[in-house]
């Protein structure tokens, strides 16, 4: 059934056009984008690239993604025309159980709240197996910014501010605060013990955290301050490669991750009800309409049946193209379906605050990278003799039976706690290919992820609005429950939002969401990096593209 499954200037964001060479990097940091362009310049490939870019990304984004975390990277190799998923994700210590420890500790805040960290053995495998430079090299300036550190930001501030009382509870109020209140504009944040973790790493790679010394530093940590991971939990811990889910939508084709993460299931069920529908002849209302019943319907047998393919079978049927078409025809276009109409599930408790990039060298070599730590921060505990700031992705688990997780996904027991279990995501890094060329996207936002990069899709398939302006356009979502179309402001209208009204959907307007960092690869060889506005990120592009062997 496996077929059935991817101040450098901290207001330079926006969109890149890059025309001089096929090569280009995007991040949601300008720090990390440069790390990534450095290590092309040096010789490397777009995986070489996507190492650096990952370790750097955690430093300077800590509120989103570190070595404390995982991730997911998806990646093409030209020379084999070969795609790859390699997940990253975390897994459960033994001695969470079955989840029953939750019942007193905390699935978000502390130590208690960690899962086993995945991205230091993803990068590793990325890096070994498919890049030409060494450690040294990839890990370089990770280890400058831990060391010298980077400029408070006013998006750092904000998050800092957000998760402040979480920060002040472990070792992370030295050094992500300054003396116990948000740092000012410009200040530096280092991380000294950090970067003698990444140091450690540069030179005997993934195998001093899982089974040297810092695997011990971290364990003795958490067992002091009450988290769960153990020696045994590193010792056992692999980076998997995975076949991806791919999927079409009229002339499109999308390559996406598979589970542990939801996103390629999700839209190819979403794609495979849209089949027979002409998006582009409808009302906004209409499409609307439309793209939230298919949401609801998809996102409901995410929550039914989507967890670690390795401890779950999922039905026979779930892409098969006459079930996904009576679900479509289930809809009317007249009246929303309220999901308690729905076929029920067993219902069982099942990120803003992410990080995405996207890479693409002068050979073609193509990576889409999705990582986290969970909620802003993640668990907001510091493990003080590693510097490592874990997350809290326990949470993405079923907990407690009814309770909905941070962002107000629910599940069944096809995503409860098990040990070695890798917990559902909703990350989902991609490649999708038509007649206009290639798109490498991605984005942070927690359970809104899907339906962001579902949008974008979208717009790419149908080649509008122009492409520079695909990450300004607003958003909106829905889930399953809460019943509810989750919207930016200004994404509907008034006349929009009664016409949505009449059809029976409830309606609620949010802050701007989502992060996206995005490569056009246009059929006219132009390739133009895409940068969200919401964020502080930057698209850089490769004037001299080089190669050389693994040094």
């Amino acid at each position: 059934m496996r077929y059935i499954y991817g101040f450098l200037c901290f207001f330079l964001y926006s969109t890149t056009i890059l025309h001089a060479q096929q090569a280009a990097v995007v991040s949601a940091h300008p720090l990390a984008s440069q790390a990534g362009l450095d290590v092309l310049k040096q010789g490397g490939n777009a995986f070489d690239a996507a190492a650096a870019v990952a370790l750097s990304i955690g430093v300077v984004e800590p509120f989103s993604a570190g070595i404390g975390g995982g991730g997911f990277f998806m990646i093409y190799e030209a020379s084999k025309d070969k795609y790859t998923m390699i997940d990253a994700r975390e897994t459960s210590p033994f001695l969470a159980g079955h989840g029953e420890v939750y019942q007193k500790a905390s699935s978000i805040d502390g130590a208690s709240a960690a899962g086993v960290p995945g991205l230091i053995a993803g990068i590793d495998h990325l890096s070994q197996k498919y890049g030409r430079l060494n450690r040294e090299k990839i890990s370089q300036h990770a280890i400058k910014y831990a060391q010298e550190g980077f400029a408070v930001s006013p998006h750092y501030q904000r998050l800092a501010t957000w998760r402040k009382e979480a920060l002040l509870q472990s070792e992370a109020k030295n050094i992500f605060l300054s003396e116990g209140e948000v740092p000012k504009l410009g200040q530096l944040i280092r991380q000294t013990q950090l970067a003698q973790t990444l140091q450690r790493f540069a030179k005997f790679g993934a195998n001093d955290f899982y089974h040297g010394k810092t695997a011990k530093k971290l364990v003795k940590d958490m067992q002091r301050d009450g988290g769960f991971i153990r020696l045994k939990d590193l010792n056992k811990y692999r980076a998997i490669e995975r076949q991806p889910i791919i999927s079409h939508y009229k002339n499109t084709k999308i390559i996406a991750a598979s589970l542990p993460s939801s996103g390629g299931l999700v839209l190819a069920e979403i794609f495979g009800m849209l089949a027979q529908d002409d998006l582009t002849a409808m009302s906004k209302v209409e499409r609307t309409h439309l793209l939230v019943e298919v949401m609801r319907r998809a996102y409901r047998d995410r929550a039914a049946y989507m967890g670690d393919y390795d401890f779950i079978s999922l039905p026979k049927d779930l892409l098969d193209p006459k079930r996904l078409q009576a679900m479509r025809q289930s809809i009317h276009m007249d009246k929303a379906t309220p999901s308690s109409q729905l076929e029920p599930i067993d219902q069982i408790k099942q990120g803003d605050h992410t990080t995405h990039f996207s890479i693409v060298d002068a050979e073609g070599n193509r990576v889409s990278a999705t990582l986290s730590i969970n909620y802003g921060f993640g668990s907001a505990y510091v493990s003080p003799s590693t510097g490592i700031l874990l997350n809290d992705e326990m949470d993405d688990f079923v907990t407690q039976a009814g309770k909905a997780n941070v962002y107000g996904l629910v599940g069944s027991a096809a995503n409860q706690i098990e040990p070695q279990k890798r917990m559902l995501s909703s990350m989902t890094p991609c490649f999708a290919i038509n007649e206009h060329g290639i798109l490498i996207t991605g984005t942070p936002g927690g359970s809104r992820i899907i339906s962001m990069v579902l949008l974008n899709l979208l717009q790419f398939a149908h080649h509008e609005p122009a492409a520079p302006r695909w990450l300004s356009q607003k958003r909106f979502h829905h889930q399953y429950l809460p019943d509810i179309i989750q919207h930016e402001k200004g994404a509907f209208n008034a006349t929009e939002i009664k016409a949505l009204q009449a059809k029976g959907h409830q309606l609620k307007a949010m802050r701007n969401y989502g992060n996206m960092q995005s490569i056009l690869q246009t059929n006219t060889g132009e390739v133009i990096g895409l940068s969200d506005p919401r964020g502080e990120g930057l698209a850089l592009k490769l004037d001299t593209p080089s190669t050389k062997r693994r040094e």
